[in-house]
């Protein structure tokens, strides 16, 4: 068992509807700590890729981007879900569905951070259906960037995300696989 999964057994929590509550540690509030040991593990893994940008979805992947971006020293891009009054010029969009607040964002980034010299490395921090990745992915293809990999801290191996990315031929990292989690509260990951 790795660091992250000890710790989703220690402050985790599984509710209702398939959702997994890790906000006390990895995306309401943040354990700096575990977070630089996520930033060490994704380092280790994708460190032979040519990476030059950090890419994620606002708002709790940046958290784990970060500290990605700092290991490999490359700048963390986020796309936006909601076009801002002060993004601007020419952008590249996708539209994916939020399995967690069920409904539609439009992905936004602005075609300046962005292009085909770059190496990128798709970071979050949950993937359920992959709907975010495949925005991700599908902002690169616009952009002609090259795709590192994918590296994910908490991905549910009962829904097809995962799975779907790795037959498509991409380097899917997760840190945890939760292949179930249970009505009394107990979370089976891959491997255990």
């Amino acid at each position: 068992m790795n660091f992250l999964e000890e710790r989703i057994l220690r402050d985790g929590q599984v509710r209702e509807g398939d959702i997994l509550k890790v906000d006390s540690f990895l995306n309401h509030q943040l354990d700096t700590g575990l977070l630089d040991k996520i930033g060490e593990t994704f380092y280790h893994h994708f460190k032979d890729k040519p990476v030059t940008r950090v890419l994620t979805v606002e708002a709790s992947g940046i958290a784990v981007a970060y500290p990605v971006a700092r290991m490999f020293k490359v700048p963390v891009v986020f796309a936006k879900k909601s076009r801002s009054m002060n993004l601007d010029g020419d952008l590249y969009t996708s539209v994916v569905h939020s399995y967690t607040y069920n409904l539609d964002n439009t992905l936004t980034l602005s075609k300046n951070y962005l292009g085909r010299d770059d190496c990128v490395l798709i970071v979050d921090d949950f993937m359920a259906n992959g709907k975010a990745a495949q925005g991700l992915l599908d902002i690169c293809r616009q952009a002609g960037a090259q795709v590192a990999g994918i590296g994910i801290a908490i991905e549910k191996g009962f829904q097809d995300g995962g799975k779907n990315l790795r037959e498509a031929g991409y380097d899917v990292y997760s840190l945890a696989i939760v292949d179930e989690m249970r009505n009394d509260g107990t979370i089976v990951f891959r491997g255990n």
